[in-house]
């Protein structure tokens, strides 16, 4: 196998392996690789395919790092995400809080067929009527005040 066949089918094993990673670096270090077997290609030695290949890999990799694609993005927190989780924003009815000791106001809803322990999101009024699901913590639903009140 001559010598730009080795740098293609190296590249062409990094295509395959970013495939798998969801990442774009071995892409770029494929570049890289690929600019190697040009040279090859058109006969350059074997010290200049191997700079000419880190220097593309590296400027590859330092573009796309500076890319919105090379950037990592926050993370929203899933227990308020409703893209994650489906209960957030539904509407649940209670019918009476407690309020045992001063602490938390909690209560017991009927929710998807099921009975939830709810509590009360901090600067929310705990009067009975409807909530909308703000949170999840566990098992717990954390409502807060809907604007339409039944009672």
């Amino acid at each position: 196998m001559t010598n730009w066949m080795t740098w293609l089918v190296l590249a062409g094993i990094l295509v395959i392996l970013e495939i798998f990673s969801g990442t774009f670096y071995l892409l770029m270090i494929a570049i890289g690789l690929a600019a190697g077997g040009l040279l090859a290609w058109f006969d350059a030695s074997d010290s200049v395919q191997v700079v000419a290949a880190a220097v593309v890999a590296l400027a590859a990799t330092y573009l796309l790092r500076k890319s919105k694609y090379g950037k990592m993005q926050q993370k929203d927190d899933a227990a308020r995400d409703p893209n994650v989780n489906m209960d957030i924003g539904q509407i649940v009815n209670v019918d009476e809080w407690k309020n045992e000791q001063g602490e938390q106001y909690l209560a017991r809803v009927m929710y998807r067929g099921a009975m939830w322990d709810v509590e009360l999101e901090e600067h929310a009024d705990p009067r009975p009527g409807l909530f909308k699901i703000s949170e999840m913590r566990g098992s717990r639903l954390i409502v807060t005040n809907h604007a339409l009140h039944t009672k």
